[in-house]
């Protein structure tokens, strides 16, 4: 399979680079074959001085590529900047500079492609049926998780001077995105050492439409069953008060709660952080993001 997404690659080619923002290098792959998944397609950042050095590099995967770096290519003509972010927290000497893999949503899969499969699986009644009516065809992330930590991973190790191992491998995501970030990294904590959930969508479906008591009580226990021992992993979570995001705080106080009952040290192991006035959206993101790589991906 490694060798099969490998070749596919290489038989795409390496597009015509991305505009150029800022420094470093963008690279794009397009019509990405992976099994029982839609198409995918990669944007990727390579930090300043890769080709003129042979350093390897700690490696960022992030959802939601095509709202990362151009904003002739994102949803909303807004984007998070995340090169520039990368840059402003390298040039502090507390981060060093990552390797991004932009993973851009699949259109109208994003959804099914985003939700745990393991929270979908506890649920039933009423917010199981949303999550059908959301998920047409079926949740596919456990599929995707495999994907990023099996195919995708080893092509990117293979194919770029990565540090390979748990602690030089982040994944960050927002929204829907979020969820799927924090169930990356419980799920598959042999490859992921850091985690950022960002205005997480704890509700997964219409937070107007459901029981918050039941939903509540399903993620305590995804938390309780999930979480372990932090083992030097770090994540980090947060939620503006705007917008979509304004939904969230019962949910964030359930998590939070299971974190500390679990003996994972805040600010250490683990933090959540509340934007007050910020929205559910890519400039509030933006606007965080450094913050958010000077935590998560700090220097131990």
């Amino acid at each position: 399979m490694i060798r099969l997404i490998a070749a596919l690659l290489a038989l795409i080619g390496l597009a015509a680079p991305l505009a150029a923002q800022g420094q470093g290098r963008f690279v794009e792959y397009q019509n990405v074959s992976a099994a029982g998944l839609p198409e995918q397609r990669l944007s990727i950042w390579l930090p300043p001085g890769y080709d003129a050095d042979d350093r390897r590099y700690p490696v960022l995967y992030m959802h939601d590529g095509h709202n990362l770096f151009d904003v002739t290519k994102s949803n909303f003509n807004k984007i998070w900047a995340a090169d520039k972010a990368m840059l402003a927290v390298g040039a502090s000497g507390k981060v060093e500079p990552h390797i991004i893999i932009g993973i851009w949503a699949p259109g109208v899969d994003r959804h099914r492609q985003y939700l745990p499969r393991s929270l979908y699986d506890m649920s039933s009644g009423n917010l199981r049926d949303q999550m059908d009516g959301m998920t047409k065809g079926g949740v596919i992330s456990d599929r995707y998780l495999e994907w990023i930590a099996g195919p995708l991973k080893s092509w990117v190790d293979a194919s770029f001077r990565t540090r390979p191992g748990r602690d030089d491998t982040a994944i960050i995501g927002s929204s829907m995105g979020g969820l799927m970030s924090c169930y990356a990294f419980f799920e598959r904590s042999e490859v992921f050492g850091r985690a950022g959930c960002v205005s997480s969508h704890w509700p997964a479906v219409d937070p107007r439409t459901i029981d918050e008591a039941e939903l509540k009580g399903l993620w305590d226990a995804w938390f309780a069953a999930h979480l372990g021992q932090p083992d030097g992993r770090r994540v980090w979570m947060d939620h503006g008060t705007a917008t979509l995001d304004q939904y969230y705080a019962p949910y964030q106080q359930v998590v939070d709660a299971r974190f500390a009952a679990a003996g994972w040290q805040k600010g250490r192991d683990w933090e959540s952080r509340v934007y007050e006035g910020a929205e559910h959206e890519e400039n509030a993101w933006a606007a965080r993001l450094p913050e958010i790589f000077g935590w998560l991906l700090a220097k131990d």
